[in-house]
């Protein structure tokens, strides 16, 4: 009986129609395409005028290429956790529509054409940096930190808040302060972030054995963490208009935007609701979202004090 149940579950895989979505979807569009607009933001900051065509598609292209590659190892290397959240069961690699094999040479082919693209057409230093971002993801974070510790995210976090270094390199050729600056912001950004879903996932992770934060250390001690690193971004996000990188068009926009990621905070540690949790994930997307597009609003339209 259970070789026929077993056999019956294999024979229902072998017989799912894969699609072209299901490739889309192993590739994160959402994602990349946040990670996207902070590299362009970062573009656009590393020059006083517009940025050179070629530069901008080409860059932005391998740059997109090598995070949506990322984004399928991750599925690749998340499969077996993938498949016992409710979050994720439905992925095309945990639900077994699509192979590891297929999805590994997915992952290979967007990786080698997004190197070749920025290493062709852009400049090594950022086809090198994009590489080291992809490792720091899909191998350092996805392989190894999200097992290891519950500051997986935060010591993670740090590949994913390069996309507008890669923006200003693809630019200049250079690494330089004020890019350092923009990858600070989504770094300090990502463990509220991250945390808000995962107090509102907690059982889930639990059940698949992740060791996030909410699971180890609890919820009440990570809606903590989420309030404390909630004002340490507040503060972070004033560094670019006190050192003269950015001007008052962003200095009332991120003000405005880090009050409210403050009140979901605050109403997250000392008011919760069932869906507070979500909402504040939710919110901190947009306050992202919208933060690099006051910078570059305040980047072409310069209003001083």
């Amino acid at each position: 009986m259970a070789k026929s149940v077993s056999l019956h579950a294999r024979t229902s895989r072998q017989h799912q129609v894969v699609t072209w979505r299901d490739y889309y979807e192993m590739t994160k569009p959402n994602v990349v395409m946040l990670l996207l607009l902070t590299a362009l933001v970062g573009m656009c900051l590393a020059t006083p005028n517009w940025v050179n065509a070629k530069i901008l598609i080409c860059g932005l292209l391998g740059i997109g290429m090598l995070s949506a590659s990322a984004a399928v190892i991750n599925h690749v290397v998340d499969h077996k956790i993938d498949s016992v959240m409710a979050r994720t069961f439905n992925r095309p690699v945990a639900k077994g529509k699509v192979s590891i094999n297929h999805a590994l040479w997915f992952a290979g082919t967007l990786g080698v054409l997004g190197f070749v693209v920025l290493a062709l057409f852009v400049n090594m230093l950022t086809a090198w940096l994009t590489l080291a971002s992809l490792v720091g993801y899909a191998f350092i974070y996805t392989m190894y930190l999200k097992r290891a510790t519950p500051q997986n995210i935060v010591i993670g976090g740090l590949a994913g808040a390069a996309p507008p270094l890669l923006g200003w390199t693809a630019v200049t050729g250079e690494v330089h302060s004020h890019a350092l600056l923009l990858v600070l912001i989504i770094f300090t950004w990502t463990p509220p972030h991250f945390w808000a879903l995962a107090i509102h996932r907690e059982k889930d992770y639990a059940k698949a054995k992740v060791p996030m934060l909410p699971v180890t250390h609890g919820v009440a001690f990570t809606k903590t963490s989420v309030l404390l690193y909630t004002v340490l971004l507040g503060l972070v996000c004033l560094l670019p208009y006190l050192t003269g990188m950015s001007d008052l068009i962003y200095l009332i926009g991120s003000s405005l935007l880090n009050i409210g990621f403050l009140y979901y905070a605050l109403k997250l540690k000392f008011d919760a609701q069932p869906e507070t949790a979500m909402k504040t994930f939710r919110f901190s997307i947009i306050h992202l979202m919208v933060l690099f597009v006051v910078l570059l609003l305040d980047h072409y339209v310069p209003l001083s004090l």
